[in-house]
């Protein structure tokens, strides 16, 4: 069993609510359970990093100095993040680090003094899972209104939240973890549908994807969402 000694938080939609390419500190506001979650790192000794996906920077819709102040506030809302590991480049630029690629946890690692396989790299999405697997790092999906019902049944670890995310990973849960059934995951029932509150389907609606086309969940209980390239 390979102890954890970090895990990598996506940003959007994990650690904070996903304001679409935000620049504003004043509208950073923290997803459920994450300032608990990262108490409860801070009291086990093991460092959280951030990995995001920034393309706002290259669409000329962030500044460096806007992200900037977004992540001074993240801090001052849930305490220092050990490390902030950005890629600021579009979908079509063919860089490393964007993810599902794994240059974000690659870097976020080395500068953490761990090795990959030593994180867990917590996210909402199938491309932070992705960039785990990419690296060798594990990964837990923490399904939102965005998430897609595939994106569910491949990940090899689903939690209902953050804070119960950051629980599976510091008890040793993930080690030798099957894929999670649909709407199922090893020793956590999680709905693969979430409820969306009118804020959060709102946010969620303003994402444009990158995908072909847009993508919307199936289940009747999630409000159609189009996602975003972050």
């Amino acid at each position: 069993m390979t102890a954890v000694r970090a895990v990598l938080l996506d940003r959007d939609g994990t650690l904070v609510e996903d304001v679409p390419y935000n620049g504003d500190p004043a509208l950073v506001r923290p997803m459920p359970g994450a300032a608990e979650a990262l108490a409860l790192l801070r009291s086990r000794g093991v460092p959280a990093a951030v990995v995001t996906n920034q393309s706002g920077i290259a669409r000329g819709l962030v500044s460096w100095d806007d992200l900037g102040r977004v992540h001074a506030r993240i801090d001052e809302l849930l305490g220092p993040l050990n490390a902030w590991a950005i890629c600021p480049h579009g979908p079509d630029d063919g860089c490393a680090c964007r993810k599902p690629a794994p240059g974000l946890v690659l870097d976020a690692a080395r500068r953490l003094g761990v090795s990959p396989a030593e994180c867990v790299v917590i996210g909402d999405i199938g491309s932070d899972l992705g960039a785990a697997r990419a690296a060798g790092a594990r990964g837990i999906l923490v399904p939102t209104p965005v998430t897609l019902p595939e994106e569910v049944r491949a990940a090899p670890v689903v939690a209902p939240d953050l804070l119960t995310a950051v629980r599976t990973a510091l008890d040793g849960a993930l080690d030798g973890a099957p894929a999670a059934a649909p709407g199922t995951a090893p020793g956590v029932p999680v709905p693969v549908s979430v409820p969306a509150d009118g804020r959060t389907a709102a946010r969620a609606g303003a994402r444009t994807t990158a995908r072909a086309g847009a993508r919307t969940t199936a289940r009747a209980t999630v409000r159609p969402t189009v996602r975003r390239p972050s």
